[in-house]
């Protein structure tokens, strides 16, 4: 029977070493630096130990030759080696007692040649005989804000509630550079490569336990055991939403992901249903994945599918008003009061008290019109959300928009969700998401993630939660 618990707690370790050693990590600025730079600008708060057996010191750290000459214990090694010098790297970690490394080493079984795959099966049987633990080859490893790790510099140190699980390092540091602009705040990221030792699949056991992860993403190219993934997929996301962008689906992208981390290829039709079984959310591509990240982290639970859509744009209104449709969300039928009340300031022609609400080209210059109709829609008993599609002619316009939507939001608890106008500021979006109110590019998208979010929650409160193993 599989040691859950045991599981749990080596990676759990992981996440929280007390020192690291980077191996391998040149003084010049080379790529390898990165990792040494990433520690020492997330502040992590441990030793860190560079090893490079020609240097004294790298960048104000005493440099050491080897793992070995390290005086006192190593939780934690960032192996930045050749392939062929991997083997006895690690052999030499295995023997120090390192608790678990990190490959950022390529060449193994990604290559397809036997030569590769005799390698990577080499080190896993190193790493056994003395119960370390592997992430790699080929990968960048973890990114914890609350403990001070991080696999690239500049990365956010603000902890929040979402666990990323990639098989592509670039794509995670991607997302994790991307996400303070979106609002999304991690509470832990690893980058897996070729998962020789530790899987996708232990890490979504993990995160599905982790008590500081409100929501699972991940990019996969690969399952290597199926029945486990499924198990282990309805057990988190009974818990929380996990939401999943598997690549591989087709012979083009099966044949990239085999060259990048040999994965193995799936069928479409077998993904899908193992999406359905286990409860996850599937999207494709990484728009959608921030997208749902974005909503999921902020849109709350026990959402209605009544909405009242405002906007400055008509057409932009009439096409968010079919968006929702389109998704099984309705146009909420506004009070008498509600609309008496809006008549006293909408304009009589060319706007409408009716949902959706136009409230005219006047709007871009009066930005009362959009702050006086949120409060009433926020008000409305009868409306569950509020979609706003606005913007102003001026900063300030603009600054006065996004302040007062914010706090109309929280004043009323209830969810607002923004959509784009083309030209809008990216700094006031950014505002808006950083607040906890989502911003999406389009109606169309602004509904898929609303319904989305929506319809999960309610397929979770209706599962009871599984007896632990």
């Amino acid at each position: 029977m599989e040691d859950l618990q045991g599981l749990f707690a080596q990676i759990d370790g992981l996440f929280h070493p007390r020192s690291v050693a980077v191996v391998g990590v040149p003084r010049g600025l080379k790529t390898g630096k990165l990792f040494l730079m990433a520690l020492v600008d997330q502040g992590f708060p441990g030793k860190i130990f560079p090893v490079n057996p020609e240097a004294g010191e790298i960048d104000g750290l005493k440099a050491y030759p080897s793992v070995s000459a390290i005086p006192g214990p190593v939780d934690l090694a960032i192996v930045l080696v050749s392939n062929r010098s991997a083997i006895p790297v690690v052999q030499e970690c295995a023997e120090k007692g390192v608790k678990g490394l990190v490959l950022f080493s390529a060449g193994f079984k990604e290559t397809g040649t036997d030569d590769g795959k005799a390698m990577e099966q080499e080190l896993v049987l190193l790493a056994r005989s003395s119960g370390m633990r592997l992430m790699g080859p080929n990968c960048m490893g973890l990114y914890c804000p609350k403990t001070g790790l991080s696999f690239f510099p500049q990365l956010s140190k603000e902890s929040g509630p979402v666990g990323f699980i990639s098989h592509s390092g670039s794509l995670a540091n991607i997302l994790a550079r991307m996400a303070p602009d979106k609002g999304l705040r991690f509470s832990k990221a690893v980058s897996l490569g070729n998962e020789c030792d530790l899987t996708c699949v232990d890490f979504l056991h993990y995160l599905g336990e982790d008590p500081h992860t409100g929501l699972v993403g991940a990019y996969i190219e690969g399952v290597k055991d199926g029945p486990r993934f499924l198990k282990v997929l309805k057990r988190v996301t009974s818990r929380k939403p996990v939401i999943l962008w598997k690549v591989g689906l087709t012979l083009e992208g099966s044949l990239a992901a085999a060259s990048h981390t040999g994965a193995l290829a799936c069928s479409e039709r077998t993904w899908e249903a193992v999406v359905r079984q286990g409860g996850a959310v599937a999207v494709v591509g990484l728009e959608a994945l921030v997208d749902a990240l974005m909503g999921f982290s902020m849109l709350p639970a026990g959402m209605g599918d009544r909405i009242a859509i405002l906007s400055g744009p008509g057409g932009m209104a009439v096409a968010a008003a079919e968006a929702c449709a389109r998704w099984g969300l309705k146009l909420a039928e506004l009070s008498d009061r509600s609309r008496e009340e809006l008549a006293k300031f909408i304009p009589p022609t060319g706007a409408s008290v009716s949902n959706p609400i136009d409230v005219g080209l006047s709007s871009f210059l009066e930005m009362d019109l959009y702050v006086n109709s949120a409060r009433i829609l926020a008000e409305d008993p009868g409306v569950d959300a509020v979609f706003v599609v606005g913007a102003g002619m001026t900063h300030e316009s603009n600054q006065f928009f996004t302040e007062s939507i914010i706090r109309t939001r929280y004043q009323y608890g209830k969810p607002f969700v923004m959509v784009n106008i083309p030209g809008f500021d990216p700094a006031f979006a950014r505002m808006f998401c950083q607040a906890g109110v989502p911003f999406f590019d389009s109606a169309e998208r602004a509904a898929a993630v609303y319904a989305m979010v929506r319809s999960d929650h309610q397929a979770r409160a209706q599962r009871t939660v599984p007896g632990r193993d």
